[in-house]
């Protein structure tokens, strides 16, 4: 088995659990383990996905609604133990969403203030739809990353849906925009959680953060 297979079927004897909401800074979990955010438009497939790494159908609320994901959702990974290892956070989708403008900018501002104020967020996963490539969001997010020092990776999305020639385009294109990015990984990572296409790759780069 290679090193990616033995992580992997490591991370996948972890039970994750449904472990907290918050809506603001003030109500944050307490600070213990490493955090590992995802990211991403409203309509990019962040839940399902997250679902697809966490092997659990329906844990992360996916919905065909953009921007139903109103709160910082964590997720603990426990070992056999009992003891939490790891704790995922599905962040609340940005850009377009069905909400008034002052929920939009309540949850907007928290996740802001959580990017850049989280001393165990270890790693921010920033997925970008694969079919259109980084949006002016994405980049507005990448910028706060930056200039917070968060270290974030690129996760291109719903590869399924596109073509083998259009996804190389998209990713020479993405790898060019992230090129003089000071916090940015400087691998891409490609994904479909309708195919399972890179969930071992995501969780190798989780436990490698431990």
């Amino acid at each position: 088995m290679t090193e990616e297979g033995v992580i992997d079927s490591e991370f996948l004897r972890l039970s994750p659990e449904f472990l907290w909401a918050s809506k603001n800074m003030s109500d944050l979990p307490p600070m213990s383990v490493t955090e590992i955010a995802f990211a991403g438009r409203s309509n990019v497939g962040k839940s399902s996905l997250v679902n697809g790494v966490l092997n659990r159908k329906g844990l992360a609320r996916a919905s065909s609604e953009p921007g139903r994901t109103r709160e910082l959702i964590f997720f603990a990974l426990k070992n056999i133990e009992g003891n939490e290892v790891i704790r995922i956070v599905d962040l609340p989708g940005y850009g377009y969403a069905r909400a008034p403008k002052t929920e939009i900018k309540r949850w907007t501002d928290a996740t802001r203030e959580f990017l850049m104020g989280r001393a165990v967020l270890k790693r921010v996963f920033v997925l970008v739809d694969s079919r259109h490539g980084i949006k002016e969001s994405d980049e507005e997010v990448m910028r706060a990353l930056d200039k917070a020092a968060v270290n974030y990776q690129i996760v291109l999305t719903k590869i399924d849906k596109i073509s083998a020639a259009e996804l190389e385009k998209v990713k020479s294109k993405t790898l060019d925009a992230i090129k003089k990015r000071p916090a940015a990984h400087p691998a891409l990572i490609c994904a479909s959680s309708h195919k399972n296409v890179g969930m071992s790759q995501l969780r190798y780069e989780m436990m490698n953060l431990l």
